[in-house]
């Protein structure tokens, strides 16, 4: 199993633990919760129950089955209520561990809204005094936050420890393709993200054009039309939301652009956006150092895949049909530069970040981001591609990021240094550029002698 060592080692501490423990899982679809649940259920005997969407009594039934042949080996009636259910658990487990995981929860609770105060009477009455490790899981990232550990929750309260389960980083997401060169383990990152469900997808078997066509292109396979199964699966009203989607793959990034786009209200726009943060789809960015109310802030799909299929896919879809998978994919491929810019300065973030926990950098960032705005020096606006900053806002590694087959000159070189004129409060000044391409043998001398890092692809992976 590739990574989840943190997620695997938190359910195995509470496990360990001699008292009531309750922890609460969730995360958006696809990302993996399941599969660290099957592989904790693996290494101890518990008890394993998957809701399925289907009606109240099914799922009692379904319950009881398990219940029944965890503790008595068979299966002999259904119990009438889940008050009876849990109130068995109760009876049976004495003073031994028992480990109850309930999989996909709001498939249970959105049927049976009673069953959080059925739960909250059998915690508070006898299981809060029990070794009972209960483990509710769920996709739906608001109903879980909201309806499980949210103050008006019959269950608020009772939680010990929480776990969002997020996708893997461009570092774990390398390891689903360890025969590929270090360029196609950047771009089948910013193809299919972190879900693993989506990195299982493609194979390093395959070239990446290859996976393109036959993986994400071809009618029928899996995430042809993932995205789109899933907005309708969890949204109302997909085509608009289809729609905003695609004006932010497409460059409209603030919600004025993309109510223009649209053809919606501002005001209406804002509440889909904000319903896209909540199933993790989108994010808000501000320039980095600036408060969260900034009001330059501007919306980024935070899923790759789901940025690669609404710029290529889903507007392109009867344009591909007529033109076929592989020429499709073909031409994919040479616009593929332009798509993995914002994609390679992300990855370059994480690396300052993991060599901020290593301590190989000069200071811990107290933020980190892009930076974007009006450059005094300049009267001009300009931007920062990574930029991360100390806790007082005196220091900082200003970072250029260049995802081209081009040489990095001193035109490049003279850019960062005109942009970092725009922090003058930031007086400890260090610089980073990150290269697909060579350096100038001029920018090399430059560099040396004033202490500039000139790091390739490469050198991420070191």
């Amino acid at each position: 199993m590739i990574g989840r060592t943190n997620e695997l080692n938190q359910l195995e501490n509470m496990y360990e633990s001699d008292r009531f423990e309750f922890l609460v899982m969730y995360g958006r679809r696809r990302v993996g919760k399941t599969t660290i649940l099957q592989e904790f259920a693996s290494r101890h005997d518990l008890i394993f129950f998957p809701c399925q969407e289907k009606n109240d009594a099914l799922n009692l039934l379904d319950f009881s089955r398990v219940l029944q042949r965890y503790f008595d080996g068979d299966f002999i009636a259904p119990f009438m209520t889940w008050g009876d259910a849990f109130s068995y658990i109760t009876r049976k487990g004495g003073d031994r561990r028992i480990a109850l995981i309930i999989d996909e929860f709001p498939f249970l609770a959105e049927t049976n809204p009673a069953i959080k105060s059925t739960l909250q009477h059998e915690i508070d009455h006898h299981w809060s005094a029990m070794p009972i490790f209960l483990i509710l899981c769920g996709s739906s990232v608001s109903f879980m936050i909201r309806d499980v550990m949210g103050e008006k929750s019959p269950l608020f309260g009772r939680v010990t420890g929480t776990r969002e389960v997020l996708p893997f980083n461009f570092y774990e997401s390398a390891d689903f393709f360890p025969n590929y060169d270090n360029e196609d383990k950047l771009i089948a990152y910013g193809i299919l993200g972190g879900i693993p469900r989506y990195l299982n997808a493609f194979t390093d078997s395959k070239s990446i054009k290859d996976n393109i066509a036959e993986e994400i292109l071809r009618n029928g396979a899996f995430l042809n039309d993932e995205p789109e199964i899933l907005l309708r699966t969890e949204l109302r009203e997909p085509a608009v939301y289809n729609s905003i989607l695609e004006a932010i793959a497409g460059g409209c990034n603030t919600p004025s652009r993309i109510a223009d786009r649209i053809h919606e209200d501002r005001s209406k726009v804002g509440k889909y956006l904000s319903t896209l943060q909540t199933i993790r789809i989108l994010e808000r960015w501000v320039p980095c150092g600036e408060s969260e109310r900034s009001r330059r802030a501007i919306y980024k799909i935070s899923d790759n895949f789901y940025s690669f299929w609404y710029r290529y896919v889903f507007t392109n879809k009867s344009y591909y049909e007529m033109l076929g998978v592989d020429d499709s994919a073909n031409e994919i491929m040479q616009d593929l530069s332009n798509y993995m810019g914002p994609v390679f300065e992300d990855i370059c973030k994480q690396y300052l970040m993991l060599e901020a926990m290593k301590r190989e950098l000069p200071f811990v960032p107290y933020s980190i981001g892009k930076w974007w705005g009006n450059n005094p020096a300049t009267k001009k606006q300009d931007d920062v591609d990574v930029l991360a900053l100390n806790k007082k806002g005196d220091a900082g590694i200003f970072c250029e990021c260049k995802y081209r087959n081009k040489t990095v000159v001193m035109d490049d070189y003279d850019k960062l240094v005109l942009s970092m004129q725009a922090f003058p409060a930031v007086r400890e000044k260090h610089m980073i550029f990150f290269s697909k391409g060579e350096y100038s043998e001029p920018v090399k001398a430059r560099a040396k002698r004033e202490g500039t890092l000139l790091l390739s692809i490469d050198d991420l992976f070191v």
